[in-house]
């Protein structure tokens, strides 16, 4: 995995954030990231498996709006086959386990977890594991400085024994973004929460890769539809990124809104997504493509973050 390849990605999202009235082309986007068209050409086919056009129709507002759209009913039907259910992502099957009242107020004692720092196609991934399952998966700016990680997790389970181990991580690590093709794996998740969280994050497993839900649908699928803010505050302190998806509900206009790592990031995460489930074969979408960099979803300002 190129180290580099997604601060490249990255800077092109905001590139292209960033000139949506001059519509530049793609000449111009591989001179902002001083590469030649045929290095771009190779760069997005290496992260994303799809070409710089291909890209760019998956950024649109209007592909994001034709997932919502087709999303509709996707959410109903997976919370009728009951969440306890495990979700499919790629070829692991997810389950999510909540401690219990009395798990709670122990605050993990018993428990021995373990951290490390690894690479991911969306920069360094802060990963920590216990005997139970994944407690923690977030994205850090420095592989090196993770302060700020460390101290979420001592504070969300401060009676646990917390050992740094890089290689107890790695091949959990390496099983996340997997795309191989190998036998199904199971990845076990365990999180502490309230009960709405719990309800919210449960119903998130249920929403497949490549797919999207707004705020508002998610609210109405867990038949809490007055409940949109308390949704997105539960989903930005969602313990356990990508695999615990709240990175696939966004607003209802299609824009992205608010990822507690970034809204870059966030709108890399869709984009990769849809590049593994639809690839170049897929013809589905009859997005026009112009010449022209698209309109993409801008970034509103993002939630804050509160406990329920």
């Amino acid at each position: 995995m190129n180290a580099d390849d997604y601060e490249r990605i990255a800077h092109a999202i905001r590139f292209i954030e960033r000139n949506l009235t001059g519509q530049p082309g793609l000449p111009e986007l591989a001179a902002e990231l001083r590469l030649s068209l045929f290095h771009l050409q190779k760069l997005f086919l290496r992260w994303a498996g799809v070409t710089p056009k291909r890209f760019l129709q998956f950024l649109t507002v209007e592909y994001a709006k034709h997932l919502l759209a087709q999303s509709h009913s996707v959410l109903d039907v997976s919370l009728e086959t009951g969440l306890s259910s495990p979700a499919r992502l790629h070829d692991h099957f997810i389950t999510l386990e909540a401690v219990t009242p009395g798990e709670y107020k122990r605050h993990g004692e018993g428990l021995d977890i373990y951290y490390g720092v690894h690479s991911s196609p969306f920069g360094p991934m802060f990963l920590a594991t216990s005997q139970r399952g994944i407690v923690r998966l977030a994205f850090v700016a420095d592989a090196v400085d993770t302060t700020a990680e460390r101290y979420a997790l001592q504070r969300d389970w401060s009676c646990a024994r917390l050992t740094e181990d890089q290689p107890a991580t790695a091949a959990i690590a390496g099983q996340v973004f997997d795309r191989s093709g190998q036998a199904d794996t199971l990845l076990p998740i365990l999180v502490k929460g309230s009960n709405f969280q719990i309800q919210v994050w449960k119903a998130l497993l249920q929403i497949p890769i490549g797919s999207l839900y707004s705020y508002e649908q998610l609210a109405t699928a867990i038949a809490r539809p007055a409940a949109c803010r308390a949704v997105g505050q539960a989903l930005a302190v969602n313990p356990v990124g990508y695999l615990i998806p709240c990175h696939r509900v966004i607003r209802s206009l299609g824009t992205v809104g608010g990822y507690r790592w970034g809204a870059t990031r966030k709108q890399a995460l869709l984009v990769w997504e849809a590049a593994q489930i639809q690839g170049e074969a897929d013809d589905s979408v009859k997005t026009t493509v112009p010449a022209a960099l698209p309109r993409v979803a801008t970034p509103r300002k993002s939630l804050q973050t509160h406990n329920l």
